[in-house]
This record gives structure tokens, C-alpha cells and sequence, in this order.
């Protein structure tokens, strides 16, 4: 029978459907620091026909960090940006913008943001 956690990891059928599962695709990208390979992620993610399930899943699971469903997350939480370190620039580089994925409706009141 197993424990309760091994039968969700088998039983679950969602993932096998996911973009990031693509040949091709490196899952670097959806654990980089790189803001570009954050970016790349989250494109990868807004075309996945998976994506609310994936965010679901990483919300409940309180996922540590990395891109889940669209969303970037460190320490468990969901952050709405991420710059470079070091000082911010007067004028945000167009390579340093994120692209905004909108979060499912039925998941904005679980989410806890940083």
C-alpha cells in the first residue's frame, strides 16, 4: 500500500502532460538565479495546458523555490518580482522585465506572497 506521500507521487498523471517534461527542455531553466532563464520558464509555463494544476500542486506542496505554474517561488512563497543584485538602475532594462502570468482565479486567495 505505501505511505500517503509515495501513492500521491505515483497516482499523480498531471506532470506527464507538462511542457517542462518536453524533450529539449532543461530544468535549469525552472531553477535558475539567471533572469533570462527565469523569463524562458515562464514562457514555457503561460503555453502549458497544465499550468493551474501545476501552481495548485506547488502551492499545496509549499514548494522551496523555482518556477511553478507560471509563478516564481523562493522560501515557499510566491514572489511578484525579481531584479538583479546590486543596486536597482534608474530605468529597468527591457531584458530584466519578467513576464506577467496571471494567477488562476481559484487559486488567488491561497497564495502567500514574499
Amino acid at each position: 500500500m505505501g505511505t500517503p506521500a509515495l501513492q500521491h507521487l505515483t497516482t499523480t498523471t498531471w506532470d506527464r502532460d507538462a511542457r517542462c517534461r518536453t524533450d529539449g527542455i532543461s530544468t535549469h531553466l525552472f531553477f535558475s538565479e539567471d533572469l533570462g532563464d527565469i523569463a524562458a520558464a515562464k514562457r514555457i509555463c503561460a503555453e502549458c495546458t497544465v499550468m493551474a494544476t501545476c501552481l495548485e500542486e506547488a502551492i499545496r506542496n509549499e514548494e522551496p523555490w523555482g518556477v511553478w505554474g507560471g509563478q516564481l517561488f523562493l522560501n515557499g512563497r510566491m514572489l511578484a518580482i525579481k531584479r538583479r543584485r546590486g543596486r536597482p538602475p534608474k530605468h529597468p532594462r527591457p531584458e530584466d522585465q519578467l513576464p506577467q502570468i496571471p494567477v488562476p482565479e481559484h487559486l488567488r486567495d491561497r497564495i502567500r506572497t514574499a
